[in-house]
């Protein structure tokens, strides 16, 4: 994959963090940068590849490229660039992923059987919206500039979303075939020892606020900032690791009922997690009694000092009783992340660090170590709406707000996150058996 996309993100860093909506060229430039770099994110993949679903729970590469687009079209061309014709009329049931109030749409679950439109037109059509976005950007009247901008910003960070997800589900799509081919063989390797020793870091309890707060971008459900009362607490200085959680699988934890909630129990009963029918996370399979995970470059030796990553909620909380610990709540991790986290996330293992995968720890900024990348990290927190939240209004409050129910936190990102789509209140949200993201832990203990 071309770097040029990457590193453009990578150096609007800032500006993607904030909404910086009179700089009209920063706002193109973001525009074109996000949506270049969805492309070099297709390239490696054939058009059978981009075709596959691999499950209900993820979507086919070519869908990932209309939906974004469709996104752009539907919340701005249509409705803001001044004669603007949509490529084609059936299109938006197509690619509306859930938007009730938009209209009809096509069964989420069938995504992969739509050979039509080929990947050819679906490629056309982000050329035609991209033109028209462009325009827009660029020749928008002062006196609409303010609502196509917050809308502009919103549509970059969404594509971001799905950057992350056209990842993790083309991994899933490709780790489940007999050929177990990468994505690109050229990806780095990791392996040996961390160098972080494994302690846990004090934090003092009392009142606290957590939520975004500020002028920069967020999204609906990080608001409103709100205060909330922690009792003093501790929390791993580093993420849980491959060699930890192995230790795990080889002292029965898959066999220990007591260990695992009663929906978790149920589900390793049901045989649902590996791919390969072991009692072990998600990529693991054997080979000649020796341990390898499969990952975007390929099938590789299980590297133990790395974070242990496609965990379920289950598998997460399971651990860390096993451990005699347990999961951090929000407020706990956000107000560890606050207190004593890095200034920034400079070093980080996101997407653009280019290593796509989790990788050992190094020594940490403030007490802690890989807080942000490598891993989403589980807590044992609700996903619910903050006091006083409330969605916006018309089809973009069913963007979050209506998912708050039956889900959990996961926050910090992962190796696949791209660069100024991270904050310390950034609230991802999976159901607790959900494991094709990159979800991991870190152990929380009471004082």
């Amino acid at each position: 994959m071309a770097a040029t996309s990457l590193q453009r993100l990578d150096a609007l860093d800032g500006f993607l963090a904030s909404i910086c909506a009179t700089d009209r060229s920063a706002v193109l430039e973001a525009f074109l940068a996000t949506r270049q770099c969805t492309l070099d994110l297709a390239r490696p993949l054939s058009p059978e590849d981009q075709q596959v679903q691999s499950m209900d729970d993820a979507s086919p590469t070519k869908w990932h490229l209309g939906h974004v687009t469709w996104f752009f079209e539907t919340f701005l061309a249509i409705p803001h660039a001044a004669g603007y014709a949509p490529f084609h009329p059936r299109f938006g049931y197509i690619f509306n992923s859930y938007y009730e109030t938009i209209g009809p749409r096509h069964a989420r679950p069938q995504r992969g059987l739509l050979t039509r439109p080929s990947l050819e037109d679906v490629l056309a059509y982000r050329a035609h919206v991209d033109g028209a976005m462009a325009d827009l950007i660029e020749a928008a009247a002062d006196e609409d500039w303010a609502a196509v901008a917050p809308m502009v910003m919103l549509g970059i960070h969404h594509e971001q979303q799905h950057q992350e997800l056209l990842l993790t589900d083309i991994k899933h799509a490709l780790g489940g075939q007999p050929l177990a081919p990468a994505y690109r063989d050229d990806l780095p390797r990791s392996g040996g020892a961390s160098d972080v020793p494994c302690r846990f870091v004090a934090v003092e309890g009392g009142e606290t606020e957590i939520g975004h707060s500020g002028s920069g971008f967020t999204f609906d459900n990080e608001t409103p900032s709100h205060r909330v009362w922690v009792e003093d607490f501790s929390l791993a200085a580093c993420p849980v690791t491959n060699a930890e959680y192995l230790a795990f699988v080889e002292d029965g934890g898959y066999e220990t009922p007591t260990l695992w909630l009663a929906d978790g129990w149920a589900w390793v009963q049901a045989g649902a997690g590996n791919l390969e029918g072991e009692d072990a996370p998600l990529y693991w399979r054997r080979h000649d009694g020796a341990w390898w995970e499969f990952t975007l470059g390929g099938e590789r030796p299980l590297d133990p000092a790395a974070p242990v990553s496609h965990l379920t909620y289950y598998e997460a909380d399971a651990y860390a009783r096993f451990k005699g610990a347990r999961l951090p709540t929000e407020a706990e991790w956000e107000t560890a992340a606050r207190r004593h986290g890095p200034a920034g996330f400079g070093g980080a293992n996101l997407l653009a660090a280019g290593n796509l995968h989790p990788v050992a720890p190094s020594a940490g900024d403030g007490g802690f170590c890989g807080l942000f990348g490598d891993t989403w990290e589980w807590t044992q927190s609700a996903y619910a709406p903050y006091p006083g939240y409330r969605p916006p209004a018309g089809a973009v409050g069913e963007y979050n707000g209506k998912f708050m129910c039956s889900q959990m936190v996961l926050k910090g990102g992962s190796c696949v996150t791209p660069p100024g789509h991270i904050r310390v209140s950034y609230r991802n949200f999976f159901y607790p058996h959900q494991n094709w993201q990159f979800s991991g832990l870190r152990l929380a203990r009471d004082a």
